[in-house]
This record gives structure tokens, sequence and C-alpha cells, in this order.
């Protein structure tokens, strides 16, 4: 019984995600949304199951809502950061550089997540990984300090994602 449950939700948090945004897309909650979202919602998972490298079990779902609310403060900040380098070039404080950052994180979710939240903040980019997936070359607007730039990521990022996922 409970490996049918499993085939037939795979993932279940996924599932009622797709759903209400399904729901939360289409601006409806007719019974022809619901069921179509709720197609999806079951389709979705069972046909690109396969897609996933790694299963996701999620741990310390407060951490997940601390992280989230990080990184919504740090895109802020550097979209204030990359607009003030539009408008005032000349008071851009420091050169653009990469930085290599040593990681301790070895899921490939959580690198996914890591690599997804670096490009959605204005100003850095995920330039390349190391194939044994030790070291990170972040590529970031303005590097002052190497150093502070790895500690930010390591301390704010990798930690927590060190703690949902592994």
């Amino acid at each position: 019984m409970k490996k049918l449950m499993k085939s037939i939700f795979p993932a279940p948090l996924l599932s009622i995600a797709l759903l209400v945004l399904w729901l939360l897309l289409n601006r409806s909650v007719s019974a022809g949304q619901i069921f179509l979202g709720l197609v999806l919602g079951l389709l979705i998972p069972v046909l690109l199951g396969g897609l996933r490298p790694v299963t996701v079990r999620v741990r310390h779902p407060l951490t997940i809502l601390k992280l989230a609310f990080r990184v919504v403060y740090d895109t802020t900040v550097s979209n204030f950061n990359v607009l003030r380098f539009l408008l005032f070039p000349r008071l851009r404080h420091h050169p653009a550089g990469f930085v290599h950052i040593p990681l301790e994180l070895r899921d490939p979710n959580a690198l996914a997540v890591l690599a997804m939240i670096v490009c959605i903040t204005p100003g850095t980019a995920w330039a390349e990984i190391s194939r044994d997936r030790s070291m990170l070359l972040l590529h970031a607007l303005e590097v002052d300090d190497a150093q502070q730039v790895i500690d930010h990521i390591k301390q704010c990022y990798e930690r927590p994602l060190m703690e949902i996922f592994e």
C-alpha cells in the first residue's frame, strides 16, 4: 500500500504546490481549473521523476523560511546597489571580480538551490563549479574583500542549505 501511494504521489509537496500555482495563475477556483490543477499536480511529478538526481528530504522548515527571508533581503539590497552603479557609475567603490568559494555542500538539490539564489541576486553570477563540487567560482559586481564575499555565501546560504538538505 505504501509503495503504491509513493508511486502515485512521489512528491506530495510538489503536487500541492503545482495545484496552488495553477489556481493562482488562472485566477480561478472553478471545478474545471481545480481538476486540471490536480491532474497536473499528479502527472508532472510522476513523469519528471527521472530527472531528479536524488530524492529530496526536506528538513527544518523554519530554516527554509529564514533562508527565504534572507534571499529577499539580499536581493533587495543588491537591486539598490546595481541601481546605484547604473545611475552613478563614478560612485563605484571597487571593481568587479571573481571569487573562489570553497564548498562543503554536496547535495545536488542544495547546489541547484544555491545556484538559483546566486543567479537571482543582482550583481552576482555563478561562473563555474569544480568537477568534484568543492569550489565555486562566483562573479561579483563589486569585490572589496573576497573573504567577506566567501563568508557571506557560506554563512547566509551554504550553512542553511546544509541544514535543509543534508
